[in-house]
């Protein structure tokens, strides 16, 4: 048995290598900025769930572990949100995330592997529903929107990051350059204050105006700021009742954070990133594996640098709707063309796809040189654009701003335990659904799902820009004409 980090690779141990407003103060943008740099621990690092071997097969259970696991991080986040604070439940995080990084690092079996997959898709789940929140509730109105996409910013930009090294290393020291983001997080955090609003919640004022004063800068009038959150606090109860979550004012915004994050998944995007390879090679796509985990990359990448310098500007509610509109359009697009395209030259050798059914016997067969084959190619990555500058970012960021403030710590967890849940069903029914219907069959449910999404974002999803979040519970609690003025 070969010692861990020693010795040549050997076949029994080619496994998951990673492919993978301002106010006058300067430190109003600056310093909530550092919490959206702590990203990559949770998210960036285990962003990329499935892995291809030297024959391009896909690890199915890569990625059910890690959804699993990243299901259990929401799951506790119900619970350490509240019990200690935002800060402190980002930090907690390292500890499985560097147990998960140790144990992949060491793996002497199988079962290591995944088990220090399931740990990082803990630790992953659990800053999935902790950073969205600290920062929303650390940032001004002005520029939460840009701050609110900068996690998923740095997932991206870790997940390439990751992808460049593994080019370089081998896995085990990949998963040893996982630990590096740990200690960053650690030591960045130290630097970092509670959030006032969780501060307040918790009856320590003086705590709260120390921390508020230190995020807004030594030269910014906080009092007016201080006295609207201490207001909005002081009428809502510590722990929410029974009795108060039938309230309409508590439900709606919990309800709508919830189908968002559950349309959110129904729209195919973990399922397409776990089969991505495959899916090409079933349409006639011929693209080199290491090609396609750098061509999402760079387009995720670029897409949500767009949303997070549009946000503040265009509106949540604009980029929705553009989003969806785009990947209606792609869905579609690769649900006709692998009923109506090209067959592949010869048949497919990837786990769970070789029945594909592509259409009937008269299509035409793709040559490698055929203009036709760039048509799933393209329409994937303007699905994965169109959800990376709207659905992917977006319905974080609202639900860290449209959750009650009682609630926010728990429903925050339920948001991404629903999330993870939704996406291991989803992924693990795809190829149920495509060796008995066809590969078409998904991409048409997909798109459906998306028409669904543009509806729903019309009648129900609040526009939340430039909005402090006093302002937004306000709404939910006494109407829209309150909210506007």
């Amino acid at each position: 048995m070969q010692e861990p980090l020693l010795g040549a690779e050997g076949p029994d141990y080619d496994t998951f290598p990673e492919k993978s407003s301002p106010s006058p103060g300067e430190r109003t943008l600056a310093e909530p900025l550092w919490a959206c740099f702590l990203q990559p621990i949770g998210a960036g690092p285990g962003v990329l769930v499935s892995r291809s071997d030297p024959d391009g097969h896909t690890d199915e259970s890569a990625a059910s572990v890690f959804t699993l696991g990243s299901a259990a991080g929401g799951l506790s986040a119900m619970v350490l949100n509240d019990l200690l604070g935002r800060k402190l439940s980002i930090m907690f995080s390292a500890v499985p995330s560097a147990a998960g990084y140790a144990l992949m690092a060491g793996a002497h079996g199988f079962w290591m592997l995944l088990l220090g997959r399931t740990l990082t898709g803990f630790a992953g789940g659990l800053t999935a529903a902790c950073i969205p929140v600290y920062v929303s509730e650390i940032a001004t109105p002005g520029v939460r929107g840009a701050l609110g996409a900068t996690p998923q910013l740095m997932a991206v930009f870790g997940s390439l990051s990751l992808y460049a090294l593994g080019l370089l290393l081998p896995w085990r020291w990949l998963a040893v350059a996982g630990e590096g983001p740990v200690l960053v997080m650690i030591l960045l955090l130290s630097f970092m204050p509670n959030s006032p609003r969780f501060l307040l919640s918790r009856g320590r004022d003086a705590e709260a105006l120390r921390a508020l004063a230190w995020l807004r800068g030594a030269d910014t009038d906080i009092r007016w700021e201080f006295e609207q959150i201490q207001d909005n606090v002081r009428r809502q109860s510590t722990r929410m009742s029974w009795a108060e979550a039938r309230n309409p004012h508590t439900y709606r915004p919990i309800l709508i954070a919830l189908v968002m994050r559950f349309l959110q998944q129904l729209m195919g995007i973990t399922p397409v990133l776990v089969y991505l390879q495959p899916i090409f090679e079933s349409t006639a796509v011929l693209l080199p594996p290491k090609d396609d985990a750098a061509i999402v990359g760079a387009v995720r990448l670029f897409s949500v640098l767009i949303a997070a310098l549009t946000m503040d500007l265009a509106g949540r509610k604009v980029l929705l709707f553009i989003s969806a509109t785009i990947m209606f359009a792609a869905n579609l697009t690769l649900g006709l063309y692998v009923h109506f395209g090209p067959k592949p030259l010869t048949p497919n050798s990837t786990v769970g796809l070789e029945s594909v059914p592509l259409g009937g016997t008269g299509q035409p067969l793709a040559t490698p040189s055929s203009y036709l084959t760039l048509v799933p190619l393209v329409a994937t990555m303007l699905f994965i654009m169109g959800y990376a500058m709207g659905w992917g970012p977006i319905t974080w960021l609202l639900m860290s701003e449209i959750l009650p403030l009682q609630a926010r710590g728990v429903a925050s967890g339920l948001c991404v335990l629903v999330s993870w849940l939704t996406a291991f069903a989803l992924t693990k029914s795809f190829l149920l659904v495509v060796n008995a219907f066809g590969l078409h069959v998904p991409f048409f449910f997909f798109a459906a799902i998306c028409l669904a999404s543009l509806v729903f974002t019309s009648c129900c999803v609040p526009e939340t820009k430039g909005r402090s979040l006093e302002q937004i519970e306000s709404f939910f609690r006494t109407g829209r004409r309150s909210f506007l003025h």
